[in-house]
């Protein structure tokens, strides 16, 4: 097989989208396609900002079949996209009406009244096209950037649909909390209900009575493909939500306590992706069921010496794991945090990530992060933690704190915060990070 096609297994008066105005079919879909690559400049990329999951979708397979690649960036900023815009000199951006860029050329999605016929075979797609560039999330700094095949994209769909064991006959919705244009988005939220029949819910819902609304907007089996931070949003406040089937959670580590209560106010089974940008979705697991990743079908880890990689038909290369992790016969590992997260205070040794979960245990904590300075930053030298948990004191936090981690460790200062800088998908990005704790430090207002 060298293409594939632009959508599964949907009859032509199959809902394949949910908008605020309700369903859009999949004869509509292609109705509103087929017009829009047409009418497309000749450009080679495009940075898609559509705010509207399904006029992404629109978008994305109009430009597919324009040649044109798709650019995804890790930031709205302005100032982000104007970097990007620059090193990609012929792109071009898609916008909504009201949501022009300044200072790269934009193009406004116009959609057309009228349904086209059905046609005889649906637009296919080379599987070697490079369909989408993602970039980093620069959690660990530079965003770098990163091409994904229209085979890579299907194959990791398909490979996930299998594992959740997904069929068109399910009739399940697809609603989500994270943005399109992130690598995690685009594989959960857009490809698996599109490569399985399956309706794409085209809001994001943010907070949990959003979460609530856009669940009840759908009928059938509910899938929600969301974060950590999210989750805990939803059982913090504790509001009850229609039915969930499934829940699929990733961007960033879900502590196997936030994964019960989540199993128990939704009712329903908890699993986790992991992934990263280089490579995209990798492994999955059942988080209360333990540690332990099996990887998607088609997904092999090798090592080299000491480092991991993963290999599979659709990657080019084998990519370098980025975390420490411990592979077992059957190939399935457990990830021991980032080489990067590892941080060595009077020779004591431990991860960022294993801070920040034991902060996050502590009741009362809604979020945090313990934030180690640059040498020869101007900040204290010494661990920082930004906490936000209302009603508790410093005292309280970093007495709980003691009783979980070694003194060494112990955040100088703390700092309790209304809010992280955290980006639509719950990261936080290291420039942000760094702004945010300089501004702590220093007293001044935290923009966040």
């Amino acid at each position: 097989m060298h293409d594939a096609p632009l959508i599964g297994p949907y009859n032509p008066d199959d809902v394949l989208a949910w908008e605020d105005n309700g369903p859009r079919t999949a004869r509509q879909f292609i109705s509103d396609v087929t017009p829009l690559a047409d009418s497309l400049p000749d450009r080679p990329a495009v940075l898609n900002l559509l705010s509207s999951r399904y006029e992404f979708l629109v978008g994305f397979a109009a430009a597919m079949l324009r040649g044109q690649v798709t650019l995804l960036p890790q930031s709205r900023a302005p100032q982000t996209l104007r970097r990007i815009a620059g090193d990609y000199r012929e792109s071009y951006c898609l916008t909504n009406q009201d949501d022009p860029v300044e200072g790269i050329e934009s193009v406004v999605l116009q959609r057309p009244g009228s349904l086209a016929g059905w046609p005889t075979r649906i637009p296919h797609v080379p599987l070697n096209q490079v369909a989408a560039i993602a970039f980093t999330s620069g959690s660990t700094g530079q965003p770098m950037p990163n091409q994904k095949t229209w085979g890579a994209l299907t194959a990791v769909a398909r490979a996930t649909g299998a594992r959740l064991q997904l069929t068109a006959g399910d009739h399940a919705a697809v609603v989500a909390t994270v943005p399109h244009q992130h690598m995690f988005g685009l594989e959960a939220s857009v490809m698996l209900p599109i490569m399985h029949g399956l309706v794409m819910h085209a809001g994001r819902p943010l907070f949990p009575a959003d979460i609530r609304d856009a669940l009840a907007d759908v009928a059938g089996k509910r899938i929600l493909v969301t974060t950590p931070l999210h989750l805990r949003a939803c059982v913090t406040e504790g509001l009850r939500v229609p039915p969930v089937g499934l829940i699929l959670s990733a961007t960033a580590p879900l502590s196997r306590s936030l994964a019960q209560e989540a199993e128990r106010h939704f009712q329903t089974a908890v699993h986790e992706i992991y992934g990263f940008a280089e490579a995209g979705s990798v492994a999955e697991r059942r988080t209360v069921e333990g540690d332990q990743w099996r990887p998607l079908d088609g997904v092999r880890l090798a090592q080299d010496r000491a480092v991991w990689t993963v290999q599979a038909d659709y990657l080019p290369v084998p990519v370098r794991v980025p975390d420490r992790i411990t592979v077992d016969a059957e190939g399935q590992f457990v990830v021991h945090g980032r080489e990067a997260d590892q941080i060595n205070i009077a020779g004591h040794r431990v991860s960022l990530g294993d801070l920040n979960q034991k902060l996050l245990e502590i009741e009362g904590v809604q979020d945090g992060v313990f934030f180690l300075p640059e040498e020869g930053a101007d900040l204290v030298t010494r661990l920082i933690a930004c906490v936000v948990a209302p009603g508790k004191t410093v005292e309280e936090i970093q007495q709980a704190l003691r009783r979980r981690i070694d003194p060494v460790f112990l955040p100088r200062p703390l700092l309790l915060v209304p809010q992280l800088p955290r980006n639509g998908t719950g990261k936080l990005p290291r420039e942000a990070l760094l702004l945010f704790a300089k501004q702590c430090a220093r007293g001044l207002p935290n923009e966040t």
